[in-house]
């Protein structure tokens, strides 16, 4: 399922090959957000293009639409997005409690309405995972309690001990028989019954909640360990000794997936921690706003310095919207509200991002990480523009 394939001399930073049934993934890795079964503005072939081994979606928004029922009447989440690769689903704990309207946390688990209609729903663990199920996709997450920074002790605790609770009923879950669409037999299930189930790591800035928690984890036993609760309003460097803590008390064997974190100087410093996996939003969010990431930083393409900028957006890249337009194009869409801009943008970042990281996994086979986050950095963070 893991496999190390190598752990770099000087820092913590590793080489991983992870194995699911839509495929492998050579970590660390990025992993696009599709929060709707859709990387906003692109398409499939656009992610292959850039190279994306797996993406995210979520679970809480296909819940609430199109509904989990009419995705698996149609053959899963892969074959109703028309994406063959990996794809994890978070469960849409952290969207429940930072999107839905009076939310009321229980035991048993969360009643909320939606952000969408109103309307009232109640999911438990159980049901979390039995949508993740029938999506049928290759990563699955538990329900967590995730609270906001700061948040006082007995509170981050109360949602500690939930989140393995939870974590452990949904371990049951998955170990249960798949369950079988109208007219199915049993050998024709093939991926449902190889998800792999992760699990994750609450205990907000309190390192003995974070080593509780890890260990309660481990006993219970998962594919894969998340940490989650971070980047959530704590300051930068509160947030690397936490996750360089949390890390030191997961399995070497397995892979650590850190959750929501997504600015590449966030992204280089968790994987010189021995991080493996990253999601986030910022690729496509940063780019519908017409702000582009470059090997000399961030720009903002669509302000007045650009309106006769022949240049591409990086020279150092070869994605599409660098070998074919100009800063001085990409700004006119813009300022012309035309959507192809928010599209050439986004595309540009995510090639990015996944270009940053097939660069780190070759720095770490030749034992170069640090000469490759020092060239790495020191590039990106001297001429940063508005």
């Amino acid at each position: 399922m893991f496999k190390l394939i190598k752990q770099e001399k000087n820092t913590k930073a590793r080489l991983g090959k992870l194995l699911t049934a839509h495929g492998e993934i050579d970590t660390p890795c990025f992993m696009p957000v599709g929060t709707q079964g859709t990387v906003k503005t692109l398409s499939p072939q656009d992610l292959k293009e850039s190279s994306a081994q797996i993406i995210l979606a979520n679970a809480y928004h296909l819940f609430l639409r199109p509904g989990v029922e009419v995705i698996k009447k149609l053959g899963g989440l892969h074959k109703f997005i028309s994406w063959d690769s990996p794809i994890l689903t978070d469960s849409g704990g952290y969207q429940i409690f930072s999107l839905a309207f009076l939310r009321k946390v229980t035991d048993d688990g969360v009643e909320f309405q939606s952000h969408i209609d109103g309307l009232k729903h109640f999911i438990t663990p159980e049901d979390v995972i039995r949508m993740q199920k029938d999506l049928a996709t290759d990563i699955l997450m538990p329900l967590d309690e995730c609270v906001h920074y700061p948040s006082a002790k007995d509170s981050a605790e109360v949602a500690m001990q939930r989140t393995v609770d939870w974590a452990r009923r949904s371990k049951k879950v998955t170990k249960s028989p798949p369950r079988l669409r109208s007219g199915q037999a049993s050998h024709q299930v093939t991926g449902e019954s190889k998800q792999l189930l992760f699990g994750i790591v609450q205990g907000a800035t309190y390192e003995d909640l974070r080593k509780e928690c890890a260990e309660r984890l481990l006993e219970i036993g998962f594919d894969g360990y998340a940490l989650g609760g971070v980047s959530v309003g704590e300051p930068k460097n509160l947030r690397y000794n936490i996750v360089n803590f949390t890390v030191a008390q997961l399995p070497v064997e397995q892979p650590r997936y850190l959750m929501g974190v997504g600015l590449p100087e966030d992204i280089i410093e968790a994987v010189g921690q021995g991080l493996d996996m990253f999601d986030c939003v910022v690729p496509t969010r940063y780019g519908r706003n017409g702000t582009a990431f470059t090997s000399s930083g961030k720009i903002t393409v669509r302000n007045a310095p650009y309106i006769e900028d022949s240049r591409g957006l990086d020279s150092n890249c070869n994605c599409y919207t660098c070998k074919n337009f100009s800063r001085a194009y990409l700004r006119h869409l813009f300022n012309a509200e035309e959507i192809l801009g928010l599209r050439l943008v986004s595309l540009h970042n995510v090639h990015f991002f996944l270009e940053m990281m097939r660069k780190m996994r070759e720095a770490i086979r030749q034992d170069r990480f640090l000469e490759f986050k020092k060239k790495f950095l020191n590039k990106y963070n001297s001429n940063s523009k508005p």
